[in-house]
């Protein structure tokens, strides 16, 4: 057995109550995402450019699923070194150069490129030979009622050898596109994990007490070559420190965070994020023209919709609405009941514009996108679907309370984006109601998006947009810090730091002077004298003693635990369900007529927590909880927060799984007193479905 020290934890004082594990009922409410709307205006048509399909990130499965044996090539924009037509960036038009100021002349002449996605991969797959097919995308605003069953993953397509080219170009400098260079070759990294690592297992020491020894398959050396990615993308694919596990044993997404990172940059290719959030987040609008009509395609399709709307149970206002802006006036059109296809798309053909307001529910695609992203930004990320006819406008001039990331998906709508009317709407905390046109000034951007372009507008940005008389209009709105503001933390963290000084400092206790009403108030306030004076100074004094005591750590707790309740599920892989308590363990065996499959959690079974962002370990009601996202609906707020109590002695392991993330650990080496412990702890962590394993679970019943 390994030794352990004594692990300091900030839980270690704490007494929890009880230890029963407890949940709440549910209750179902809805949150409608936020995001743009348009104005009619005929612009003159954007460049015609080729297409090429890229998004197969998610699309297709995940950057961990995209490391397994594939025959085909993977898309990419990066330039292909057996082709001589690679893909140009042109420009990207934002309100500042997005070139950085060290590296604007070393890249003015190379075409900058995306998040790499690796084309060819020869790889041992794990134990058993346990294939493992690309998961979905999830997204969280959602309607209450009953769960719709989730629809199967739209067909791949064989990714198509195009080239295309992209446009990046300053808004002040609108008008002035830079010059396109000649293309070139980018070189394809040859990366090998210099072949596998040995499993070592450890043995439990004999004054522990007997258990069942660890039964796992041996498993062979394995070596991971990867052609045509980055050196970056090598190092998500093979670094990682636990020399227990090899990476051909891993299931696909060994560090979530990493995955999410990877997911927002091709968002906002070719703009880098340092870049980006320096510049433009909650600042200044972006738009990134690319020529590239496929770049945005999977994520979702009008045909798509029309399939949701014969195949789910979409009611209308909760699910969907039909909306139209005409001689300055917006109107919703929303029958009472069920959205039929036939009703939808007359409205539709009448000039209604169609909004899904949470498309997650539907679209394994969006849901999977949303739950990615979500771990990127730590707070909460919805969408919404807006469908548009040709030569139509179905919103009103507004302004949101969200970032928005607006995808075009097929067709062109044409933006103006102002900039917010005073210092009171800039970041705004609440949407605005619709405004006219005498309530505009000079807009600050006027484009038209194309399919595969992004536009990115803080709140507070007032927007509008309408679809060209030629083509309809299909793009999604992701949407993100709603109410995620430092005005939202000290909402949590003043009253409770008035409520603690209170009792704990006299100060605070002691009463107002008796002629305070004579010299303070509006009446008195242009007064200036020593009694109104002492008044003030004291105001100030108590004000310095509560800062110490603000709950800052408390009151940041609460505000996670709020994007833990409001946060999607994690859309989990085939290969981790068979990894974790989702999808190994006991089962019905038909032929055998009885239950099979028995496995435990072992000393040296090495464990790691399934996603990072999916718990939180906090204190609350004098109890030790975690609250975590696992059984969190794809409907918004449908149940209450979920959380499991644990008493303090054990808090210190399940910090030390978090810290640990994303390196496996062995259960043995967890941080509490005796192997029993180390084991019930790992286990009920297990069963809840919040753990993976290193290495597939061998049934007890099988030597």
């Amino acid at each position: 057995m390994m030794s352990h020290s004594k692990k300091v934890s900030a839980f270690s004082v704490f007494k929890g109550r009880k230890d029963s594990v407890s949940s709440l009922d549910s209750r179902a409410s809805i949150r409608k995402a936020a995001s743009s709307q348009s104005i009619r205006e005929d612009v003159k048509k954007a460049l015609d450019g080729k297409g090429k399909k890229l998004m197969k990130v998610l699309k297709g499965g995940s950057l961990r699923s995209s490391l397994r044996n594939t025959p085909k090539s993977r898309p990419t924009i990066l330039p292909d070194p057996k082709k001589e037509d690679t893909v140009q960036l042109t420009g990207v038009r934002s309100t500042s150069d997005l070139t950085d100021d060290q590296g604007s002349e070393r890249d003015r002449g190379k075409p900058l490129s995306t998040p790499v996605i690796p084309k060819q991969i020869s790889a041992v797959r794990p134990t058993r030979n346990q294939n493992i097919p690309p998961s979905g995308k999830r997204s969280p605003h959602v309607s209450p009622g009953k769960q719709s069953p989730q629809p199967s993953p739209p067909e791949k397509r064989s990714p198509g050898n195009r080239s295309s080219t992209d446009s990046v170009t300053p808004l002040a400098e609108a008008g002035n596109k830079p010059k396109t260079n000649k293309n070139k070759k980018t070189p394809s990294p040859r990366v090998s994990d210099g072949g596998s690592r040995q499993a070592g297992k450890n043995k439990r020491s004999e004054n522990e007490g007997d258990s069942k020894p660890a039964k796992k398959k041996k498993r062979e050396n394995s070596e991971v070559q990867m052609q045509d990615c980055s050196t970056e993308e090598m190092e998500h694919a093979v670094s990682f420190e636990d020399e227990s596990t090899s990476s051909s044993q891993l299931p696909y997404m060994f560090n979530s965070g990493d995955e999410a990172r990877k997911i927002f940059e091709c968002l906002i290719h070719p703009v880098k994020p340092d870049k980006f959030f320096r510049e433009l987040w909650e600042r200044k609008p972006l738009l990134v023209q690319r020529h590239m009509a496929l770049y945005n395609d999977g994520w979702f399709s009008t045909a798509e919709l029309d399939k949701i709307l014969r195949e789910e149970n979409v009611q209308f206002s909760t699910n969907l609405d039909v909306t139209t802006f005409t001689n300055g006036q917006r109107e919703t059109h929303n029958p009472v009941g069920r959205a039929y296809p036939s009703v939808v798309w007359d409205f539709y053909q009448n000039g209604c514009s169609v909004r899904l307001l949470n498309p997650q529910t539907y679209s394994r695609n969006v849901w999977k996108l949303l739950s990615v992203l979500q771990e990127y930004f730590n707070c909460c990320v919805g969408a919404n679907v807006y469908l548009t006819p040709p030569g139509t406008q179905g919103f009103a001039p507004h302004y949101d309370d969200i970032e928005a990331f607006i995808l075009q998906l097929e067709g062109r709508k044409h933006w103006k984006l102002y900039s917010p009317r005073t210092d009171n709407e800039v970041l705004p905390r609440f949407s605005s109601g619709n405004f006219t046109e005498k309530d505009l000034g000079k807009p600050i951007l006027d484009t038209v998006l194309d399919p595969g372009d992004l536009l990115y507008f803080p709140r507070g940005t007032i927007h509008q947009g309408n679809c060209l008389e030629d083509t309809h209009s299909l793009h999604i709105t992701v949407s993100c810090y709603q109410k995620n503001t430092w005005g939202d933390l000290f909402e949590k963290m003043v009253p409770r730091a008035l409520q603690m000084a209170i009792d704990e400092d006299v100060e605070f206790r002691r009463g107002l002077p008796r002629e305070y009403s004579s010299y303070m108030g509006i009446a008195n306030s242009d007064m200036d004298g020593s009694p109104r004076n002492l008044f003030l100074k004291k105001v100030e004094q108590l004000m310095v003693r509560l800062i110490q005591h603000l709950p800052v750590d408390s009151a940041c707790d609460q505000m996670a635990k709020s994007f833990i309740n409001d946060s999607l599920p994690p859309v989990l892989s085939d290969a981790e369900k068979s990894y974790s308590v989702h999808g190994s363990g006991e089962h019905w065996d038909k032929e055998k007529m009885c239950v099979t499959g028995n496995a435990e959690l072992e000393p040296d079974t090495t464990i790691k927590i399934i996603r990072k962002g999916i718990l939180r370990l906090l204190t609350e009601e004098d109890e030790v909880r975690i609250y975590h996202s696992l059984e969190n609906t794809r409907l918004y707020h449908e149940i209450e927060p979920t959380f499991i109590q644990i008493s303090a002695e054990v808090a210190p392991a399940v910090e030390y799984l978090i810290h640990s993330y994303p390196k496996y650990v062995t259960v043995e080496s967890l941080p509490l007193p005796s192997i029993d412990q180390r084991i019930d702890v790992a286990s009920m962590l297990y069963e809840k479905g919040l753990l993976i394993t290193g290495e597939q679970l061998l049934p007890l019943d099988e030597d």
